[in-house]
């Protein structure tokens, strides 16, 4: 949904780290983040602690030194196209040397229905990834039903294709230890359900997702 540039998150002195703005929104050009989605995300992957005291490094993304290219792909209300998203892969690609485009975060999706083979997010990621770019994409928030009950099967699209690094929600329950950690109950799990059809039969991917998990439940950041 954006960056704001600005952030001291990513503006510690007077340049800021986010080197690089386009919006894919058809009609637009802003590429300020009024949902707030996309600010979060860019914050842990790569905020500083410019607003803890004293620079702790409590509130450190993981790359808090790396530049950011900000290509929105969601509106104002985190709603987008996927003809949006697939466009701002190809431009990650085309411009890979130019900005030194090492990782592309995905922190989206849409419900999988067709096979990895064929779905056009999936197909644009592997693309990436064939060009030699590190594909990073969110499991979903999935995990669960209107009544609580865990849901299976339900990887969200790009996240099932395997050459995605998908990423899955942990609670730490606000503890250093990682004993007492579980997988978030909002966490999609998998296995991938996209699937084609084969003499009228369905012949789903079933692969084993996500890859791995993170912290990802009551996370401060920008």
């Amino acid at each position: 949904s954006g960056v704001e540039a600005n952030h001291a998150d990513f503006k510690p002195l007077i340049t800021s780290r986010v080197v690089y703005n386009k919006s894919f929104i058809t009609g637009s050009t802003d590429t300020s983040d009024k949902y707030g989605h996309g600010t979060h995300v860019a914050g842990l992957a790569s905020g500083n602690d410019i607003f803890s005291n004293n620079y702790s490094g409590y509130y450190n993304g993981a790359a808090p030194s790396a530049n950011l290219i900000n290509l929105k792909v969601l509106d104002d209300t985190g709603r987008g196209s996927a003809s949006n998203v697939i466009a701002a892969i190809d431009w990650a690609i085309t411009n890979k040397t130019t900005y030194n485009i090492r990782v592309l975060n995905l922190s989206l999706g849409t419900g999988a229905r067709d096979s990895y083979t064929t779905d056009p997010l999936c197909l644009a990621a592997r693309r990436a990834f064939n060009a030699g770019i590190v594909v990073v994409a969110s499991a979903g928030n999935t995990g669960k039903d209107a009544n609580g009950n865990k849901v299976y099967g339900a990887i969200g699209s790009p996240g099932i294709e395997p050459s995605v690094i998908t990423v899955g929600a942990v609670n730490t329950y606000g503890t250093d230890i990682r004993s007492d950690d579980t997988v978030a109950t909002f966490s999609s799990r998998g296995p991938t359900r996209g699937y084609k059809t084969v003499s009228g039969v369905r012949k789903y991917d079933n692969l084993i997702k996500p890859d791995v998990v993170a912290p990802g439940n009551k996370i401060v950041g920008a």
